[in-house]
């Protein structure tokens, strides 16, 4: 892998791991279209780079995280709680990912999956773009309950869909449990720290070598940095477009890249 490729993946990555498009699908496209994906390599380095992003939200939310820390400590009773149904949260897609990785690698992870979802996604997001406004409008973070947390962790098994969205999911289910959609957001990033983490240690082991071996340490450290940077930004412009508009414009996004996709493999540039 060259280190311009690195920084293009590591530019995917970090633009759409926290915006509800999907960012397995980008990579997984873009990879296709760079001559480098279809491979455990390639795989491994797509969700290595995840690291990257998850830095990028540890820092912004570095106070929230912090009051976990402490919790888990026995210092902060409140980060405790929230730690405590974060962890429930993740659960589900833990044991679901344990159980289906290799399936859902070897049946899902192609163009036309990855369409249908992006597609069926767009067009829910247009269903619901009425409801889906009204950035601080709804219950806090802190009002979340064990049922609410986990209705979420089930909702996120839903993104091991390829072109599906984590992030998607996990705020739609925020919001159907009553938080607002600031806080459904902060939920989903804060899920995802634990949520990517989690799959990136996975990864790290099972097919780090392998990675490694592949395209050298280099290219690895460039996407990493890369994603890093660019899932700053994206968070930042992210939280400050929903306090002002809604979901729509992913919407559109996602209607976009379905349509683009789907020519690139009907042309058989895919």
């Amino acid at each position: 892998m060259e280190v311009w490729e690195a920084v293009v993946l590591g530019l995917v990555e970090g633009l759409t791991e926290y915006l509800p498009v999907s960012s397995t699908g980008h990579l997984l496209v873009v990879q296709g279209l760079l001559g480098i994906g279809g491979d455990p390599a390639a795989n491994a380095f797509a969700i290595a780079i995840q690291a990257g992003a998850i830095l990028a939200v540890l820092g912004l939310y570095r106070q929230r995280v912090a009051r976990i820390g402490l919790g888990f400590l026995g210092k902060d009773p409140a980060g405790a709680r929230l730690g405590g149904l974060l962890m429930l949260a993740f659960l589900p897609a833990a044991v679901f990912g344990l159980a289906f990785d290799e399936k859902i690698e070897e049946h899902l992870f192609g163009p036309w999956p990855i369409v249908a979802a992006w597609a069926a996604g767009g067009v829910l997001l247009l269903a619901l773009r009425k409801r889906l406004t009204g950035g601080r409008e709804g219950l806090g973070l802190e009002a979340l309950s064990w049922r609410g947390a986990l209705l979420v962790g089930f909702m996120q098994c839903l993104a091991m869909w390829p072109g599906t969205s984590r992030s998607l999911v996990t705020i739609l289910g925020g919001l159907g449990v009553g938080l607002s959609l600031i806080a459904a957001v902060e939920l989903s990033f804060l899920l995802g720290v634990i949520t990517l983490g989690a799959a990136t240690a996975y990864k790290a082991l099972q097919q780090g070598d392998t990675m490694l071996e592949a395209y050298g340490a280099v290219p690895l450290l460039v996407g990493l940095l890369t994603a890093w940077v660019s899932a700053v930004i994206a968070v930042r412009w992210m939280v400050s477009w929903l306090e002002r508009r809604g979901l729509g414009v992913f919407a559109w996004w996602r209607i976009a890249a379905a349509g683009i996709v789907a020519v690139l493999v009907l042309n058989g540039r895919l």
